[in-house]
């Protein structure tokens, strides 16, 4: 028997595609109070330029400024084929209400749907699909496969240490085993391997089956084909003989599986993976070393602390293993609790490890830099403990961190290599800075192995606090040919490009590596540098330079931060506050509003204006320079209502938790309260 849960998905010749049908049905929404945006280009990249095409919209419109809205963007776009075919679900994000999105969008076109995720997620629509009395798609069914596929791959459970799955039906999992019984053809076996092994179920036929055809399809870069990630654990699982060569070609990668079957084998490789500073292999190493030779995790990790400095690791690795044994001596965190005291334990752990004399000082130093933000979360936590010893056992450890954290992080810094937005969290941390912090952030100028990313975080840093020397740029001019002239996209930072700092710092110091810079720059190509090349205008600026950017910022080009360049410069030639410059541009003709916010709120601090494209709600930085210039009595009534305005619309008070790093209950009860107490301006507004 076959239930029908929709129409057929088949598409005769001539038919329109999946995209025409959506277009169609798009075109047709919209009404009060809602609109969708027109579907996507290139240039609608992620939810911000979803918000910031929406507000242009609703200005050339006319459309009310609190309209609730849809659309999609291009990372979203991908669910299509060149053909039109839609090949996943189809993300739908959106603004205002929530409840009139989801009336605006009602149930979806014919022959799809529309999943409502909630006032936290996205709308997702998708084909409609049938299914046989088991809940089995027909196997040709491409849309019904794949939504089969991600119901049973979806985990039940998912935490950093572990991944659990419910249990497949026996019909389930004959279905999945007769897809991987023919011919082997790995592109569609990485489907249907993969929820099997999650339950631990690939058998030894199917993996000495797929094992030959992967080795001979992808020789050489055997980590090309996603199904490897299955496969190995089957591999290790079922002690094949071929597993311990093929582990060593995979490398560094391979290591979270290794971790799981940890031996003898298994310990050696991980050691070598580990030395090279890999984080996923250091963790792996410290399990298997845990598991294997040194059952007390804290000698396990002081051994292994040792040999990373003592082989010059990378200082990364140092973080790595802080992680690792941190897994090791907490519980998993139940996040059914308030995350503040789910996390106590980790937390509080993280803070006695920088203080413990049993560990080396380069593991102490990673977990007082991992406790910075995280001391306030640990004293609350533990004013609520009810066990009055455990509570000043608790405090106790806190007052021994925060005596020993200024010495354990004096001339340290965060990880350049990481992950971007990891910078930008921290950024309100670098508003002063510190003789140490200078020390460091030169240094890392100095250094040649930091990447183009750090470059410019530093730089930026430097050159904003008026702390960069000419040192610092004789250190990178032997890298700025060859390494700063490649594309590196800022418009999702606090920095700018590292060759546009290095050129105003070139300028600003009249050195003679200005003129070459320059020279480069007014050079047609690369074209990717024509987004940015008059931000250079910024350095050394002359009455020519801010009539150019000028003519730039009305003109309507895409602003990747030439109207703050333009403050910034007006106000040094000026010398006055660039918030007195912003400020005169509201209202003005050609000037768009929603630029002009962030600029306003950005440049609130010069010593360290803040280069986003877009107000981040998630961040520290931008919900302090909006409260100041909500509070500014040297503003106008107009300013000082855009640093409110923003104010209201930060996470801090509306979704506290994704502000990174994470708040305290008392930050958040003062933001609410700072906010209440200007209940009568909001009114007003």
């Amino acid at each position: 028997m076959v239930l029908l849960v929709g129409l057929n998905t088949d598409r005769p010749a001539g038919q329109q595609s999946d995209l025409s049908r959506i277009k169609t049905w798009w075109r047709t929404l919209g009404g009060d109070r809602f609109a969708v945006l027109p579907p996507p280009t290139r240039g609608r990249y992620t939810q911000s330029d979803g918000h910031e095409d929406a507000a242009e919209m609703f200005a050339t419109r006319g459309i009310a400024t609190d309209t609730s809205f849809a659309y999609w963007h291009w990372q979203s776009h991908d669910a299509f084929a060149r053909s039109g075919e839609l090949t996943g679900a189809l993300y739908l994000h959106w603004g205002g209400d929530h409840a009139t999105v989801a009336a605006g969008l009602g149930d979806g076109p014919p022959g799809y749907r529309i999943v409502d995720n909630g006032p936290r997620g996205a709308f997702q629509l998708d084909r409609v699909t049938a299914v046989d009395a088991d809940g089995l798609p027909d196997p040709e069914d491409d849309a019904g496969v794949r939504q089969f596929l991600a119901r049973v791959d979806e985990p039940r459970h998912r935490s950093a240490r572990s991944t659990e799955y419910d249990p497949l039906t026996a019909a389930e999992e004959r279905w999945l085993h007769d897809r991987l019984s023919g011919p082997v053809d790995l592109e569609a076996a990485v489907r249907f391997a993969a929820p099997l092994e999650h339950r631990r179920a690939l058998t030894p036929d199917e993996t000495a089956r797929l094992l030959p055809a992967w080795r001979e399809a992808y020789a050489g870069r055997l980590t090309a084909w996603r199904g490897w990630r299955s496969v190995l654990p089957a591999l290790l699982r079922q002690e094949h003989p071929e597993v311990w060569e093929v582990a060593a070609e995979l490398g560094a990668e391979a290591a979270y599986a290794l971790a799981e079957h940890p031996s003898p084998r298994s310990l050696e490789l991980l050691r070598a993976w580990a030395l090279t500073g890999d984080d996923g292999a250091v963790r792996g190493w410290f399990r298997a070393q845990h598991a294997l030779r040194e059952p007390d995790p804290v000698r396990a990790a002081a051994t292994l602390s040792e040999e990373l400095t003592a082989r010059t690791a990378p200082g990364t690795a140092q973080t790595g293993l802080l992680r690792a044994l941190r897994e090791a001596v907490t519980d998993e965190p139940d996040t059914r609790r308030s995350p503040a005291d789910a996390f106590f334990p980790l937390l509080l752990a993280t803070i006695r490890f920088a203080t413990d004399d049993r560990l080396p000082r380069p593991l102490r130093v990673a977990a007082a830099t991992a406790a910075a933000d995280t001391a306030g979360r640990v004293r609350e936590a533990a004013g609520r403990l009810t066990d009055a010893a455990e509570a000043a056992d608790a405090l106790t450890a806190l007052e021994r961190y925060e005596a020993a954290r200024e010495g354990l992080l004096a001339g340290t810094g965060p990880d350049l290599t990481g992950y971007e937005g990891g910078l930008g969290d921290i950024y309100h941390r670098y508003r002063t800075l510190s003789p140490a912090d200078v020390r460091w952030l030169s240094d890392r100028l100095a250094d040649p192995s930091t990447g183009v990313q750090g470059i410019a975080f530093c730089l930026e840093l430097l050159h904003a606090h008026g702390k960069a020397t000419e040192a610092d740029l004789v250190a990178l001019l032997p890298r700025w040919k060859k390494e700063l002239t490649k594309q590196y996209r800022t418009t999702y930072t606090e920095w700018r490009h590292p060759l546009v700092t290095l050129t105003c710092l070139a300028q600003d110091l009249g050195h003679p590596a200005a003129e070459a810079m320059l020279a480069w720059w007014a050079k047609p190509k690369p074209l990717w540098k024509e987004q940015v090349r008059l931000l250079t205008h910024l350095g050394a600026p002359t009455e020519e330079k801010a009539a150019e950017l000028w003519e730039f910022v009305v003109s309507g080009g895409h602003d990747t931060g030439h109207l703050m360049a333009w403050v910034l410069l007006r106000a040094r030639l000026d010398g006055t506050h660039p918030l007195h410059v912003a400020e005169k541009l509201i209202d003005e003709p050609g000037i768009r509003a929603y630029v002009l916010d962030r600029v306003l709120i950005g440049v609130a601090d010069p010593a360290q204006p803040l280069w986003h494209y877009a107000i981040d709600p998630r961040s520290h930085s931008w919900w302090h320079r909006a409260q100041e210039v909500a509070d500014d009595e040297r503003l106008s009534a107009e300013a000082r209502a855009i640093g409110l305005k923003a104010a209201r619309e930060h996470y801090v008070t509306r979704y506290p938790d994704q502000v990174r790093p994470a708040l305290t209950e008392g930050e958040v009860k003062t933001a609410h309260a700072w906010l209440e107490a200007r209940a009568d301006r909001t009114a007003a507004d």
